[in-house]
């Protein structure tokens, strides 16, 4: 298995890149989809943060590279903005750990 690593991928209805009137029941189709889409090309959809009035998402996932989150997208259908790879860091982390 090839080393996972985690990408933020980006999506804003100001952009385009965000669905117009999205429900949370049209959200729940489509995400079964993308996740099948992911699963395809090695990616793992770690959590969504959806803000359905503002027409934004934020979408944390693990894979091998940002290729393989960009053509899981590709694969639905699914424009975004940026596809960032980021660390993730909780009070439980060795980051924030202190002395």
């Amino acid at each position: 298995m090839k080393p996972m690593r985690f990408f933020l991928d980006t999506h804003d209805k100001a952009n385009q890149t965000f669905p117009e009137k999205l429900s949370p029941e049209d959200f729940e189709g489509f995400f079964s989809l993308y996740e099948k889409a992911c699963y395809e090309e090695g990616v793992i959809p770690i959590k969504v943060h959806v803000g359905y009035n503002e027409g934004r998402a934020f979408c944390l996932n693990m894979a091998p590279d940002a290729a393989a989150v960009k053509r899981a997208h590709d694969r639905v259908g699914l424009p975004f903005d940026t596809i960032t790879e980021v660390t993730t860091a909780t009070p439980g982390d060795t980051f924030f750990k202190r002395r």
